[in-house]
Protein backbone atom coordinates (compact mmCIF):
# COMPACT_ATOMS: atom_id res chain seq x y z
CA UNK A 1 0.00 0.00 0.00
CA UNK A 2 2.93 2.46 0.68
CA UNK A 3 4.30 1.79 -2.68
CA UNK A 4 0.86 2.44 -4.14
CA UNK A 5 0.76 5.78 -2.55
CA UNK A 6 4.21 6.83 -3.43
CA UNK A 7 3.13 5.69 -6.91
CA UNK A 8 0.26 8.13 -6.95
CA UNK A 9 2.31 10.38 -5.61
CA UNK A 10 5.09 10.35 -8.59
CA UNK A 11 2.50 10.53 -11.15
CA UNK A 12 0.59 13.60 -9.61
CA UNK A 13 3.51 15.00 -8.93
CA UNK A 14 4.96 14.47 -12.60
CA UNK A 15 1.55 15.85 -14.16
CA UNK A 16 1.21 18.88 -12.30
CA UNK A 17 4.97 20.02 -13.14
CA UNK A 18 5.23 18.99 -16.87
CA UNK A 19 4.84 22.05 -19.23
CA UNK A 20 1.93 22.35 -21.06
CA UNK A 21 2.32 22.29 -24.92
CA UNK A 22 2.79 25.95 -26.44
CA UNK A 23 -0.25 26.34 -28.72
CA UNK A 24 1.03 27.73 -32.29
CA UNK A 25 -0.45 28.74 -35.14
CA UNK A 26 0.91 29.86 -38.51
CA UNK A 27 -0.14 33.66 -38.93
CA UNK A 28 -1.66 33.99 -35.22
CA UNK A 29 -1.60 37.08 -33.74
CA UNK A 30 -0.09 36.36 -29.78
CA UNK A 31 -0.28 38.06 -26.31
CA UNK A 32 3.39 37.26 -24.71
CA UNK A 33 4.08 38.48 -21.54
CA UNK A 34 7.67 37.11 -19.84
CA UNK A 35 8.89 37.99 -15.91
CA UNK A 36 11.93 38.79 -14.36
CA UNK A 37 13.25 36.23 -12.03
CA UNK A 38 11.91 36.29 -8.56
CA UNK A 39 9.63 39.74 -9.84
CA UNK A 40 12.98 41.68 -8.87
CA UNK A 41 12.83 45.58 -10.78
CA UNK A 42 15.46 44.11 -13.30
CA UNK A 43 14.04 46.28 -16.22
CA UNK A 44 12.70 49.50 -13.26
CA UNK A 45 15.67 51.58 -13.97
CA UNK A 46 15.12 53.85 -17.43
CA UNK A 47 18.71 52.74 -19.23
CA UNK A 48 17.40 49.13 -18.45
CA UNK A 49 14.02 49.50 -20.08
CA UNK A 50 16.26 51.29 -23.25
CA UNK A 51 18.61 48.28 -23.60
CA UNK A 52 15.31 45.93 -24.15
CA UNK A 53 14.26 48.38 -26.62
CA UNK A 54 17.52 47.62 -28.14
CA UNK A 55 17.24 44.35 -27.98
CA UNK A 56 13.86 44.22 -29.83
CA UNK A 57 14.99 46.80 -32.59
CA UNK A 58 17.91 43.95 -33.56
CA UNK A 59 15.09 41.27 -33.40
CA UNK A 60 13.41 42.92 -35.54
CA UNK A 61 16.41 43.13 -38.45
CA UNK A 62 16.88 39.45 -37.56
CA UNK A 63 13.44 37.88 -37.47
CA UNK A 64 9.99 38.58 -39.47
CA UNK A 65 7.36 39.69 -37.05
CA UNK A 66 5.28 42.65 -36.28
CA UNK A 67 4.62 43.84 -32.64
CA UNK A 68 1.21 45.77 -32.36
CA UNK A 69 1.36 46.80 -29.01
CA UNK A 70 3.72 46.67 -26.09
CA UNK A 71 4.66 47.93 -22.67
CA UNK A 72 7.85 47.37 -20.53
CA UNK A 73 7.48 47.81 -16.67
CA UNK A 74 9.85 47.05 -14.32
CA UNK A 75 9.29 43.20 -13.42
CA UNK A 76 8.03 42.40 -16.72
CA UNK A 77 6.94 42.68 -20.57
CA UNK A 78 3.67 42.51 -23.03
CA UNK A 79 4.28 42.12 -26.78
CA UNK A 80 1.43 41.61 -28.82
CA UNK A 81 3.54 39.71 -31.22
CA UNK A 82 2.59 38.03 -35.18
CA UNK A 83 5.78 36.30 -36.76
CA UNK A 84 5.91 36.10 -40.02
CA UNK A 85 4.57 32.51 -41.85
CA UNK A 86 8.03 31.34 -41.55
CA UNK A 87 9.43 32.71 -38.38
CA UNK A 88 8.71 30.67 -34.93
CA UNK A 89 7.36 32.62 -31.74
CA UNK A 90 9.55 30.14 -29.95
CA UNK A 91 12.77 31.00 -31.42
CA UNK A 92 11.92 35.02 -31.85
CA UNK A 93 11.05 35.02 -27.97
CA UNK A 94 14.42 33.24 -26.92
CA UNK A 95 16.35 34.87 -28.53
CA UNK A 96 14.87 38.53 -27.53
CA UNK A 97 15.15 36.91 -23.63
CA UNK A 98 18.57 35.25 -23.91
CA UNK A 99 20.21 38.44 -25.28
CA UNK A 100 18.82 40.82 -22.91
CA UNK A 101 19.52 38.63 -20.08
CA UNK A 102 23.45 38.83 -21.54
CA UNK A 103 23.39 42.12 -22.38
CA UNK A 104 22.19 42.42 -18.33
CA UNK A 105 24.33 39.79 -16.63
CA UNK A 106 27.66 41.68 -18.62
CA UNK A 107 26.67 45.07 -17.08
CA UNK A 108 26.44 43.91 -13.98
CA UNK A 109 29.03 41.16 -13.67
CA UNK A 110 26.41 38.66 -13.04
CA UNK A 111 25.98 34.96 -14.02
CA UNK A 112 22.36 33.01 -13.69
CA UNK A 113 18.81 33.82 -14.76
CA UNK A 114 17.44 36.76 -15.37
CA UNK A 115 14.07 35.71 -16.95
CA UNK A 116 11.83 33.14 -14.14
CA UNK A 117 9.67 30.69 -16.19
CA UNK A 118 9.50 30.70 -19.91
CA UNK A 119 7.31 32.94 -21.53
CA UNK A 120 3.60 32.67 -22.08
CA UNK A 121 1.96 33.03 -24.74
CA UNK A 122 -1.75 33.16 -25.64
CA UNK A 123 -3.58 33.51 -29.65
CA UNK A 124 -5.71 36.16 -29.62
CA UNK A 125 -8.75 34.88 -31.79
CA UNK A 126 -11.05 37.51 -32.68
CA UNK A 127 -12.13 41.49 -32.59
CA UNK A 128 -13.19 41.63 -28.83
CA UNK A 129 -10.16 39.61 -27.81
CA UNK A 130 -8.04 42.13 -29.50
CA UNK A 131 -9.57 45.19 -28.04
CA UNK A 132 -9.29 43.96 -24.41
CA UNK A 133 -6.03 42.72 -24.94
CA UNK A 134 -4.76 46.16 -26.73
CA UNK A 135 -6.23 48.38 -24.04
CA UNK A 136 -4.49 46.11 -20.86
CA UNK A 137 -0.89 46.69 -22.36
CA UNK A 138 -1.63 50.42 -22.69
CA UNK A 139 -3.52 50.50 -18.93
CA UNK A 140 -0.56 48.46 -17.61
CA UNK A 141 1.42 51.66 -16.29
CA UNK A 142 -1.62 53.33 -15.21
CA UNK A 143 -2.87 50.55 -13.15
CA UNK A 144 0.80 50.61 -11.38
CA UNK A 145 -0.02 54.33 -10.52
CA UNK A 146 3.58 54.92 -12.85
CA UNK A 147 2.08 57.69 -15.11
CA UNK A 148 -2.07 59.02 -14.76
CA UNK A 149 -2.33 58.57 -18.80
CA UNK A 150 -0.84 55.93 -21.05
CA UNK A 151 0.06 57.75 -23.26
CA UNK A 152 3.17 59.66 -21.68
CA UNK A 153 4.55 55.99 -20.52
CA UNK A 154 7.88 56.30 -22.90
CA UNK A 155 8.23 52.20 -22.65
CA UNK A 156 4.89 51.73 -24.37
CA UNK A 157 3.22 51.31 -27.76
CA UNK A 158 1.24 54.73 -27.51
CA UNK A 159 4.02 56.49 -26.66
CA UNK A 160 5.61 55.69 -29.73
CA UNK A 161 2.47 55.67 -31.80
CA UNK A 162 2.17 59.21 -31.17
CA UNK A 163 5.58 60.23 -31.75
CA UNK A 164 5.58 58.36 -35.31
CA UNK A 165 8.05 55.50 -34.28
CA UNK A 166 8.29 52.83 -36.40
CA UNK A 167 11.49 50.99 -35.24
CA UNK A 168 9.76 48.55 -32.61
CA UNK A 169 6.31 49.50 -33.22
CA UNK A 170 4.38 48.29 -36.89
CA UNK A 171 1.33 50.40 -37.68
CA UNK A 172 -1.80 48.98 -36.51
CA UNK A 173 -4.74 47.54 -37.96
CA UNK A 174 -7.18 50.03 -39.91
CA UNK A 175 -9.50 49.72 -37.11
CA UNK A 176 -6.99 50.68 -34.11
CA UNK A 177 -7.70 53.93 -34.36
CA UNK A 178 -11.40 53.78 -34.32
CA UNK A 179 -11.27 51.84 -30.70
CA UNK A 180 -8.49 54.00 -29.99
CA UNK A 181 -8.05 57.31 -31.48
CA UNK A 182 -4.97 58.39 -29.67
CA UNK A 183 -2.92 55.01 -31.16
CA UNK A 184 -4.11 57.04 -34.94
CA UNK A 185 -3.37 60.39 -34.94
CA UNK A 186 0.70 60.43 -36.08
CA UNK A 187 -0.25 56.88 -37.92
CA UNK A 188 -2.81 58.21 -39.98
CA UNK A 189 -0.58 61.93 -41.05
CA UNK A 190 2.52 59.22 -41.45
CA UNK A 191 0.73 56.95 -43.95
CA UNK A 192 -0.31 59.61 -45.94
CA UNK A 193 2.58 60.99 -46.24
CA UNK A 194 4.11 57.73 -47.41
CA UNK A 195 1.65 56.87 -50.27
CA UNK A 196 2.65 60.19 -51.99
Amino acid sequence: MHRDSLVQGCSYHCKKGMRKPRVLLKGALYHVTARINRQEMVLDPSPMKDKFLDVLKRAKVKYKFTIDNFCIMGDHIHLLIRPGIEASLSRIMQWILSVFAMTYNRLYGLTGHVWGERFRSRIIAGLAAFIAVFGYIDMNPVKACLVSNPRDWRYGGLWHDRIGCREILDFPAGFVPLVFPEHGSSCLSERSFSRR
